[in-house]
């Protein structure tokens, strides 16, 4: 084979544990492709393998993970085991063996798969890279040397950089007295007469180093600003813990407390804290990018020591190590922070903090390493970051990265075939460091740079209607699981979204989902940042019905009434399966929709060919056929899909409103009840449900039923987000205007704990309709004006001709101005349904009219209004209301035998 012209040419600048577990990946995946492959591992290094992390001589340096879970290769967990076990036989998954063993193995695994690799061929090259620049298509890497190396692609697997040392000042740095690395090769030679020492920083590289250092007629203190140390690994540990709902995007400090209370669950479980800290590991990233930038920061700042001394935790030999040196006095730890250190007659007078003053004969710099890339006096990083080829990652750590690494260039500058793996990808990450997290990123690198290489897109994974997902197995399962809750109506979708962002960042399609809930749940900033996240990831890595959907997500998101119902129903012609979407444009309990009722009828409609008897469907078109009063089709069509699947809200919600409309209160009731015992916990509109139920009370006029289920069901401790106002204050505001509700109105609780952005500036109207009917019941007439402002800076049709003459409306009605509130209510009616959702909007804006009409004395036109609500829907409750306002005779006769029905 003419391996010159024939294969590919890949660089991995880096060959330590994330460059050897790239270049094995790359050979691996490249010779099950059947594709050629030549890749230069460019390292000064002597070995490939080891690393600093696992380069150390001292075989008292243990791994900080135990054996089991150490494997080079995510599909196969019990790789490093069973080679331990073949140098030594008694060796068990909860070892903590020496890390240099470790580094043997890495170099091993690599030497094993470069021969049995038929189609790869790996050179190596003792440089320095220390730039880069664009060559052609590919990339050219200037070495140390001189030399040139041309390849096609390149990975930057850099690791850890040294510590910063500027707290050490000029004159210890220039001194003999310091060391400014302790892993750089040497660096603890001249330290072998010293006598006690300071070690600056008290984590996992003082662990090491104290076990080092610590001999019996020498002192070692460490002292760091928090004085934190690592915890320990328990010898016997428990299965991690699964972690609640966590949702970082409610800010950091409800963040910290739902932790708190996850460990502290954990601690009554288990017995202790950290299975329930190691349950945290697969949600770390996803919480991470939830938070908004401030947040970020402020963790860095004010948690992320602590996190990191009960995350990167020692082996239980290291701790006994520790503790028997600290009952010794050999080691000494405490918070303190370097005042001054000055080089003086041999030795170094270190004044602390804390007040103390020590003389020692060298100063160690264990601070951690460098995060910051602009300060790392790398000049491969540097040029990269000025040459536009890369920026820094978010919070100011490492490169910004897309899902499967590849760099970010700067605003405007086209992407290089240029990847990073590990520490370099902790702004987007957090926690990228370990093996269990490298391993992983490894593969999805190396699949990432062959693809790019073979001129196409990652294939992937499909969703349960066969559309492809470009992401790994991991996350379109967790995606597969979200969309069945959001397709179903049952909570938790966004957790798994999340998680399924937080495997894979560069996930387009979970990452733009994520900004379609948060739309419509009124979450605007969580769906700008997870919409900016969907349209980057889309530009590299995404085919053409993923980029579609981002695409109708941010016209639906950015753009006008009209551009967003246009790019959703262009993505569902020319891609009927996307439920998601299909889900999106029609009005739902869960989606404000883009389409009138004729529209979204004939949508569903035309559908049928395509989804045949799907539950989802069938539930869709269930509610089309209640919207058409074709009550026993709907009703049919509701049961079937709960045949198929019994928690399936969509269904659920149809057959409720059959219920409702067709006048069959009681027995929709007892139904509802029913369906809310047995899967009521788990759906996501609970709180609408049980509003129907509520509604049945109402007007069945049981005022001490619809009290008690308020009280159980509808309070501001029972529900969140917008359903507090699309729900429980609608519910108010309803037993207002029917006059069924004794006392005062629970509002103010409801007001405090519903979104602000709900309140102050709705997205939709939708949730503008209900923040007016929740200011009004509260009698709030200052923030009825502050919405009605808002919609009319909006701008959009829908905010200007319905939701602010409704805040001039409601306002004369809480002012009880009943002429004026007659004369505002009678046009809005036909035009509620352009606020999206069922017909429940239409009614509760009809109520509020029927109630200013019979307390303004119209009596006539009231009784028109009840006799055509009768016709339509019999009512107990509207026959009682027609009756008091004095009907016609006729209207009478018709309204009692309707309620006999």
């Amino acid at each position: 084979m003419n391996w010159s012209s024939a294969s590919r040419r890949i660089a991995v600048v880096g060959a330590g544990a994330a460059g050897t577990l790239t270049v094995v990946q790359l050979l691996r995946q490249a010779e099950k492709a059947r594709r050629a492959v030549e890749i230069w591992l460019v390292d000064p290094a002597e070995a490939a393998g080891p690393g600093v992390a696992y380069g150390t001589a001292d075989p008292r340096h243990l791994l900080n993970v135990p054996a089991g879970k150490m494997s080079a290769f995510p599909d196969d967990p019990g790789h490093f085991l069973r080679w331990l076990t073949g140098r030594r036989p008694d060796a068990g998954p909860g070892d903590f063996v020496p890390r240099q063993e470790y580094g043997q193995y890495l170099a091993e695994v690599l030497q094993h798969t470069v021969r049995e690799c038929a189609l790869g061929r790996l050179h190596r090259v003792r440089e320095r890279v220390v730039a880069v620049r664009e060559q052609g298509s590919g990339t050219a890497l200037r070495l140390a040397g001189g030399g040139e190396l041309r390849v096609d692609a390149a990975v930057f697997a850099l690791g850890n950089f040294a510590p910063g040392q500027d707290w050490a000042g000029t004159e210890l740095r220039a001194s003999g007295h310091f060391v400014a690395d302790p892993w750089a090769p040497g660096a603890l030679d001249h330290l072998a007469g010293a006598q006690d020492l300071l070690l600056v920083g008290t984590g996992l590289t003082m662990a090491d180093l104290a076990v080092t250092l610590a001999r019996p007629d020498r002192v070692v203190h460490a002292v760091s600003r928090h004085g934190l140390v690592p915890q320990e690994h328990l010898a016997d540990p428990s299965p991690p813990a699964e972690p609640p709902g966590l949702d970082a995007s409610r800010g950091l400090d409800t963040l910290r407390r739902d932790v708190r209370r996850h460990l502290a669950a954990s601690r009554r479980a288990c017995g202790d804290w950290r299975p329930g800290m190691d349950g945290l590991r697969g949600v770390t990233a996803a919480l991470w990018q939830q938070l908004s930038a401030a947040d970020r920061a402020r963790f860095l700042t004010e948690d992320l020591r602590a996190w990191e001394v009960h995350r990167h935790r020692i082996a239980p030999r290291t701790a006994a190590t520790l503790r028997a040196l600290r009952a010794a006095g050999r080691l000494r730890t405490g918070a303190a922070e370097v005042v001054y250190a000055v080089p003086h007659h041999g030795v170094v007078v270190v004044r602390l903090s804390d007040g103390r003053t020590l003389r020692v004969g060298a100063v160690v710099n264990c601070t951690g390493a460098q995060t910051d890339m602009r300060r790392t006096g790398d000049p491969l990083v540097r040029c990269v970051l000025d040459r536009g080829y890369a920026t820094t990652g978010p919070a100011g750590l490492g490169f910004d990265t897309s899902g499967d690494g590849r760099l970010v260039p700067a605003a405007g500058r086209a992407a290089l075939r240029l990847w990073t793996i590990g520490a370099a990808r902790r702004g987007n990450l957090l926690e990228t460091t370990a093996i269990p997290e490298i391993r992983a990123q490894a593969a999805q690198v190396a699949s990432g740079v062959l693809a790019a290489l073979a001129g196409r897109r990652v294939s992937g994974p499909r969703d349960r209607y066969g559309l492809r997902l470009s992401t790994g197995a991991e996350a379109a399962k967790l995606y597969g699981r979200a969309l069945e809750r959001i397709l179903a109506g049952r909570a938790g979708a966004g957790a798994l979204l999340n998680e399924a962002v937080g495997v894979d960042p560069g996930f387009a399609v979970g990452h733009a989902t994520l900004a379609l809930l948060g739309h419509e749940c009124g979450g605007a900033a969580d769906a700008s940042v997870a919409l900016a996240a969907a349209r980057r990831a889309a530009s590299r890595r995404a085919d053409e019905r993923e980029r579609s959907m981002v695409a109708a997500v941010a016209a639906r998101l950015c753009g006008t009434e009209e551009q967003g119902k246009a790019a959703l129903l262009g993505h569902i012609a020319a891609h009927p399966r996307d439920a998601l979407v299909v889900s999106a444009a029609v009005p739902t309990v869960s989606f404000n929709g883009v389409t009138g009722a004729e529209e979204a009828w004939a949508l569903i409609e035309g559908l049928s060919g395509i989804y045949g008897q799907d539950w989802w469907y069938l539930g869709q078109l269930a509610f089309v056929r209640q919207e058409q009063e074709r009550w026993q089709e709907a009703d049919a069509l509701a049961v079937q899909a709960l045949a198929a699947h019994p928690a399936a809200g969509h269904a659920v919600h149809a057959r409720a409103h059959v219920f409702y409309e067709t006048g069959e209160h009681r027995a929709g009731l007892a139904w509802l009840d029913e369906w809310l015992d047995c899967h009521g916990a788990g759906a996501s509109h609970r709180s609408h449900l049980s509003w129907h139920a509520a509604l049945h009370e109402l007007t069945l006029e049981d005022r001490g039923a619809l009290l008690r289920r308020y009280d159980r069901e509808l309070v501001a401790s029972q529900v969140s987000g917008g359903r507090l106002l699309v729900d429980s204050a609608s519910l108010l505001w309803r037993a207002r205007m029917t006059g069924s509700w004794s006392g005062g109105l629970p509002l103010a609780e409801l007001l405090e704990a519903a979104p602000r952005d709900w309140l102050e500036a709705p997205a939709t109207g939708f949730a503008a309709l209900h923040a007016a009917l929740a200011f009004a019941a509260a009698g709030d007439l200052s923030g009825l004006g502050r919405l009605r402002a808002h919609a009319l800076a909006d701008g959009r049709e829908v905010f200007s001709r319905v939701i602010a003459p409704l805040c001039d409306a409601l306002a004369s009605v809480v002012r009880r101005h009943w002429h004026e509130a007659v004369l505002r209510l009678g046009p809005l009616l036909p035009l509620v349904a352009r606020v999206g959702a069922s017909k429940a909007q239409h009614e509760v804006v009809e109520e509020t009219l029927l109630h200013a009409l019979i307390s303004g004395g119209a009596y006539g036109r009231a009784a028109e209004l009840l006799t055509a609500r009768l016709e339509r829907r019999p009512s107990p409750l509207d026959r009682r209301r027609l009756n008091a306002v004095g009907g016609p005779p006729a209207a009478r006769g018709r309204a009692t035998a309707l309620s006999a029905r």
